[in-house]
């Protein structure tokens, strides 16, 4: 078996193994799940496809990740989803449910800027490291922490009222 050929058979065996992550992140960026399935399936085919570009500067999940991000623009810009008006955040009556808390959390990732966006969910969803994000994204690892810490800063503002807002309320009917 020459070396391509055990290099092809483990990395297509190595890419299956990563569709559950791939999935998870397009399904956050996208958040619908029939386009992430898409979008990965889609991220699947060109990689093996393209296995003889996969060079091994990087590792294999970084090179899949930097694959699905450019379909899952490539998805943006066919459906034109990103709208320039910002995202309000109303509490739910009632609320502090897991449901109302995801539905927060992702409208305030949307409010996001694509890159700070990717950046951030590949580092805290995907626990990539800088240097594996940088590579993925064509960005410094300096450039990586700063806009993630701006993303973080980002969230922080964008989730301060709601936060105050379910802290407010009492936590059963009768404790206050």
């Amino acid at each position: 078996m020459t070396q391509n050929e055990s290099a092809l058979r483990l990395d297509s065996t190595q890419i299956e193994k990563h569709r559950t992550y791939l999935l998870r992140y397009a399904t956050l960026q996208l958040r619908d799940a029939g386009a992430a399935e898409d979008a990965v399936q889609d991220t699947l085919i060109a990689a093996l496809e393209g296995l003889d570009r996969f060079g091994g500067n990087s590792s294999l999940k970084t090179w899949l990740t930097g694959i699905l991000k450019h379909k899952i623009i490539d998805h943006h810009r066919r459906q034109r989803l990103r709208q320039a008006q910002p995202i309000t955040v109303e509490p739910v009556a009632g609320g502090g449910s897991s449901a109302d808390t995801a539905l927060i959390v992702n409208q305030a990732l949307a409010a996001l800027d694509d890159l700070a966006r990717d950046v951030f969910l590949m580092r805290e969803m995907a626990g990539l490291s800088y240097a594996e994000i940088a590579e993925a994204c064509k960005l410094t690892p300096d450039a990586v922490r700063s806009r993630i810490h701006r993303a973080r800063l980002e969230l922080r503002n964008y989730l301060q009222q709601p936060i105050t807002a379910a802290r407010a309320r009492p936590l059963r009917a009768g404790l206050r």
